[in-house]
């Protein structure tokens, strides 16, 4: 057992341990403010309501963790416990040692990684979801839509993958930055093309009908001078009871798409301040940032997948035999990176979380923000979102503000506007 491999070890029983003793903060948390409701939302929000969201958001907090133990017993048993190493041997038997043996290991380890997960996923959908009155999926449904995810990964992802072993084999030393640049084109292509030839795929999208809301809309995107493809309604509803609202598309492929059942249950004025809020995202230009920092840290990462690539002792470390493969590199780097990154995700949850305050100040600017309040309120109560997570839970997962403080800076912005 090499000096790694301890390094190895200790951060994954911190990042684990962390991980399960902040869902179980969560859960006695929640479970503790169970039968009060949060003194701004008492008028608004029922006791029964309240102990839904409670319920709801202590069941799924529960399978996540049982979710996290079967992740790291998999990761033990695919790298000290040697599966990673029987995976790629197999492949190279059927496949042989070059391009194709490394494409072929690579997609077992993803099909093996998604097998596993696919039950909790399942309990999920038709145990959490069902229960709690939220899924419309039928199995026939559920596993339509896996077979085409399936389909799509293997047609997008394995020529992705092909390209990035090639570059590694062919291109030198610094074939970390040339895949970096292969990387940020494939993001961009994938956020143009998404709107119109894969999000379709899996929904139905229709433009929005003339009316009063559909002129409220483009009122205020006319004032916020916003240029969008157009204005689209997704069928939603086939699946969840959950409402949403989101922008997609890159430069001139932009489009805002509202969930049918956002539709049916906010007032025009509160969709109008929705849709302020989401503006605000593209206006104070949070996307182009977070494109830009998740790029930033792409680009250190392979860097640092570029130093380790021929490091014996990450190899050993990790239980397989060194000299390894760039197929094996680009699975035993990724595969356990998020166990030293880990403690990190304070620190991206609250930059998202400055973001959304900052949206929500854009939104108070150009609609009331009583009307944002008031969708938001709504929403919190239709999803069953918890008013009362834990605050440190929060700090490490929520990429929004605790409904009560996002709740009390609106209503301060509510009397700086009027």
């Amino acid at each position: 057992m090499n000096t790694f491999t301890l390094l190895f070890l200790a951060a994954l029983v911190l990042s684990t341990g962390t991980r399960l003793w902040l869902a179980w903060r969560h859960v006695r948390h929640i479970q503790g403010h169970r039968n009060r409701v949060p003194e701004p939302f008492a008028s608004q929000i029922d006791l029964a309501a309240h102990q839904k969201a409670a319920d709801y958001t202590s069941a799924k907090a529960s399978l996540n963790a049982f979710g996290i133990v079967v992740e790291v017993a998999l990761l033990l048993i695919l790298t000290l416990g040697g599966g990673f190493a029987a995976l790629e041997r197999w492949s190279q038997v059927w496949f042989g040692e070059g391009l194709a043996g490394g494409v072929a290991f690579i997609a077992a380890v993803l099909v093996l990684a998604s097998a596993v997960e696919l039950p909790l996923n399942v309990y999920r959908v038709f145990g959490i979801e069902t229960r709690f009155g939220f899924n419309k999926m039928t199995p026939g449904m559920f596993f339509a839509d896996l077979a085409k995810q399936t389909g799509l990964a293997a047609v997008i992802g394995l020529p992705l993958i092909l390209g990035v072993l090639w570059m590694m084999g062919q291109l030198g030393t610094l074939w970390w930055l040339w895949v970096w640049f292969a990387w940020m084109a494939f993001t961009l292509l994938t956020l143009a093309v998404y709107p119109t030839f894969i999000a379709p795929l899996f929904n139905k999208f229709s433009p929005m009908q003339d009316g009063d809301l559909k002129q409220r809309i483009e009122a205020l995107l006319l004032k916020c001078g916003f240029k969008s493809q157009g204005l689209f309604v997704m069928d939603g509803s086939r699946r969840s009871s959950h409402g949403n609202a989101y922008f997609t598309g890159f430069g001139k492929a932009k489009r805002i798409v509202f969930f049918d059942t956002l539709l049916t249950r906010l007032e025009p004025t509160e969709i109008e301040a929705v849709l302020a809020h989401e503006l605000g995202h593209f206006k104070m230009k949070h996307v182009v940032r977070r494109m830009a920092w998740t790029f930033a840290m792409s680009l250190a990462f392979l860097w640092v997948l570029g130093q380790l690539r021929d490091a014996a002792w990450f190899y050993e470390g990790l239980g397989v035999s060194a000299p390894g493969s760039d197929a094996m590199a680009l699975v035993l780097f990724f595969m356990v990176m998020p166990v030293f990154t880990f403690m990190t995700r304070p620190l991206l949850a609250m930059y998202s979380r400055k973001h959304e305050f900052e949206a929500d100040a854009y939104a108070a600017r150009y609609t009331p923000a009583r009307d944002l309040v008031h969708a938001l309120v709504k929403l919190y109560k239709d999803n069953a979102s918890t008013l009362t997570p834990d605050p440190l839970h929060s700090a490490f997962y929520d990429s929004h503000p605790p409904a009560a403080i996002r709740i009390r800076r609106l209503e301060a912005l509510a009397g700086q506007h009027g």
